[in-house]
C-alpha cells in the first residue's frame, strides 16, 4: 500500500478539520451513488457511521436521490427543498453539484450540501398562524367591550350600578386578551426554537419542588393539596430551566383547575428504563389529578393550538387553549415525549418523559 506524504496528510487533516467546522451537513457520493464521506454535521443529523452504502439507504429521500443522480449524469446543479421527519421535523435546502474529476476522463463525485431553513420556514409559519388565529381569538372580547363601552356611553352613562358591573367584565377580558397574547408569544418563541435541542443540565428533583411549591397555595383554596413523589435518585437531564418550569407550571395549573375540590393533585417523578420511541434511560414525571376525566376522542387533539373539550368552562377559567400547545412545542424541543391517558369521571394522568444527560 502506498503511503501518503507527511505533507499530503496535513493538507487531507486541514479539509476535514474544516469541513466538520461548518454547521450545514456535507455528504460526498462516488460515481455509483455510494456514500464515501461526510462532515460532523451530516453525521449526527443522519447517524451516518459506514461509508460505502448507497445514497438511498443513508438517506432515503426521493429528492435527495434524484438530485444527486442528476448532476452525477451530467446536469447542471441543483436545489431542492428536503422535509426530514426523525427525531424532529425539520426543513432544508440541499445544493447538489458535481467535483470535477482531477484526471480527464474519471468518473465524477457528487457534492450535496444541506442548509438548514427551519426556522425561517417555521417563522413564516408562525406569522401566518398568529395572524389567523389572533383574529379570531380577539374578535369575541373585542365586540364585547365595543358593545359595552357603547351602552356606558349612552344609556349606562348615569347609572353606577350598570356601570360598575360593566366595567368589571371589561377588565376580566381585558385580562383574559392579555394572557392570550402572552401565551402566543410564547408559543411562538418555542416554535421558532423547537429544532435546537437546548444544551444545559439541570436536576429535575429540585425543578419539581420549586413548581410545588409555587402552585400549592392555590391548590390549598380549592382544598387541593399537590403531593410531590420522586424517586430517591434521579438522573440529570439536559433542559432549558424556564422552559421546563413552565411546563410543569402548565400541567400543575391545569390539574388544578380541573381537579375536584378537597382532593390531591400528585406529581409522580421516576427513573424510565425505556424512554418511548428511543429506548434509553430517561426521567418520567407524572401529574395527575382526580375529576370528571376526559373523553378518549378528544386527547388526540388536546395539544393543538385553542382546542378545548369544553370552550364555555375553560374561558370561565381564564384558559387561553394554549397551554398544552406550549407543554407539547418544549417537550418535543427537549426530544422528549408527552403521553397523556384519562379515566372519565375519575382521573387524568399527563406523563412528560425527559432523556437523562
Amino acid at each position: 500500500m502506498k503511503k501518503r506524504s507527511p505533507r499530503k496528510a496535513g493538507k487531507l487533516a486541514l479539509q476535514a478539520h474544516i469541513l466538520d467546522g461548518l454547521r450545514d451537513s456535507v455528504i460526498l457520493v462516488n460515481e455509483k451513488r455510494e456514500v464515501v464521506g461526510y462532515n460532523r454535521a451530516a453525521r449526527e443529523l443522519l447517524h451516518l457511521n459506514i461509508k460505502g452504502l448507497d445514497l438511498a439507504l443513508s438517506l432515503p429521500h426521493q429528492r435527495v436521490i434524484e438530485a444527486a443522480d442528476d448532476v452525477l449524469g451530467g446536469k447542471p446543479p441543483r436545489t431542492v427543498e428536503v422535509s426530514l421527519s426523525n427525531p424532529i421535523a425539520r426543513t432544508f435546502e440541499l445544493h447538489a453539484s458535481v467535483l470535477p474529476a482531477k484526471v480527464p476522463g474519471k468518473a465524477v463525485w457528487a457534492l450535496l450540501v444541506m442548509h438548514d431553513v427551519t426556522e425561517s420556514k417555521t417563522a413564516e409559519k408562525i406569522r401566518a398562524d398568529f395572524v389567523a388565529n389572533i383574529s379570531h381569538e380577539l374578535r369575541s372580547p373585542l365586540t364585547s367591550l365595543c358593545g359595552f363601552i357603547e351602552t356606558l356611553k349612552g344609556v349606562g352613562r348615569d347609572d353606577a350600578g350598570s356601570r360598575d358591573w360593566f366595567l368589571g367584565i371589561m377588565e376580566a377580558e381585558a385580562k383574559r386578551m392579555t394572557r392570550l397574547v402572552d401565551d402566543l408569544l410564547s408559543l411562538s418563541r418555542v416554535e421558532a426554537m423547537e429544532h435546537i435541542r437546548p444544551d444545559d443540565t439541570l436536576a429535575i428533583k429540585h425543578l419539581l419542588r420549586e413548581v410545588v411549591e409555587t402552585v400549592s397555595a392555590r391548590g390549598r383554596r380549592k382544598g387541593i393539596e399537590v403531593e410531590l413523589d420522586c424517586a430517591g435518585s434521579l438522573p440529570a437531564v439536559v433542559g432549558d430551566r424556564d422552559e421546563l418550569n413552565e411546563v410543569f407550571h402548565n400541567l400543575l395549573d391545569n390539574a388544578i383547575k380541573y381537579g375536584r375540590e378537597k382532593t390531591p393533585a400528585r406529581v409522580t417523578a421516576r427513573v424510565s428504563e425505556d424512554f418511548p420511541g428511543l429506548g434509553g434511560e430517561g426521567v418520567s414525571v407524572a401529574v395527575e389529578n382526580t375529576g370528571d376525566g376526559i373523553e378518549p376522542k378528544h386527547i388526540p387533539r388536546l395539544t393543538e393550538r385553542f382546542y378545548r373539550v369544553d370552550k364555555g368552562r375553560s374561558r370561565e377559567m381564564g384558559g387561553t387553549g394554549l397551554g398544552l400547545a406550549i407543554v407539547k412545542h418544549i417537550v418535543n424541543r427537549h426530544r422528549g415525549h408527552l403521553a397523556i391517558t384519562s379515566t372519565p369521571g375519575e382521573k387524568t394522568v399527563f406523563t412528560v418523559f425527559l432523556p437523562s444527560a
